[in-house]
């Protein structure tokens, strides 16, 4: 059992298992738990981190200036990264069928698991040891992520938009999720209170989200 990950070793090492299993190798052993549950807290606890260690470092930068930085820093290309140099995908727990369809180097996927890592590292250790991770592997090379980053941040762009002319900030929810594990696709909308703003399709929710957001910043603002 994998008990330690970029020198942070776990109490309860059952919880970086998880972390590094995928849910297509569940029907193989009905011991393992997938990264899932594990990533959706992760995504909010290295959201809080970045947030927090932006605000502190940068407090002559506006909201929206905040905002685009942090998703330069959490955006699926550099998790993907992280996890290429922790490699991650190497001690993916996948189904046989999974790793011949390219699941260890899928970039949606390890993307994934970095947040799922945080997640486990957060429920082992508590938010200190967490925030310690995403420092030590992510805000340490703040300058040459923003400086390779090529994301256009439409989400921010539209955030800024509607919260300028109505101060109203736009919520996203998850339409459809199809395609098989190793290459799913998502459909996401974009929404100001009940009015649809925009759609977007991508091969993950952050991307999903950009394209609904670039659909709705092309079209007129109005309530």
């Amino acid at each position: 059992m994998i008990k330690s990950v970029s020198g942070f070793t776990f109490n309860n090492p059952k919880l970086l298992t998880n972390a590094l299993t995928h849910r297509s190798a569940l029907n193989e052993s009905k011991h393992l738990q997938s990264y899932e549950r594990l990533e959706y807290l992760g995504d909010a606890v290295l959201e809080l981190v970045v947030s927090d260690y932006l605000y502190k470092h940068f407090p002559q930068k506006p909201e929206g200036e905040l905002t685009h930085l942090r998703a330069k820093i959490v955006q699926t290309k550099t998790l993907a990264n992280l996890a290429k140099k922790l490699k991650l995908g190497e001690q993916l727990i996948l189904s046989k069928g999974e790793k011949q369809a390219g699941g260890q180097t899928n970039i949606s996927l390890l993307a994934d698991v970095v947040e799922a890592v945080i997640g486990a590292l957060y429920l082992d250790q508590g938010l200190n040891t967490a925030a310690d991770f995403i420092k030590n592997n992510l805000l340490i090379n703040l300058p040459l992520i923003l400086k390779d980053s090529q994301i256009t941040d439409y989400k921010s762009k539209l955030q800024e938009a509607w919260q300028k002319k109505y101060q109203l900030t736009p919520t996203y929810q998850l339409v459809k999720a199809f395609g098989p594990d190793h290459h799913k696709s998502f459909i996401i909308k974009v929404f100001v209170k009940t009015k649809e703003l925009g759609q977007g399709t991508g091969n993950s929710k952050q991307t999903a989200q950009q394209q609904a957001a670039k659909a709705a910043l092309e079209k007129p603002i109005t309530i």
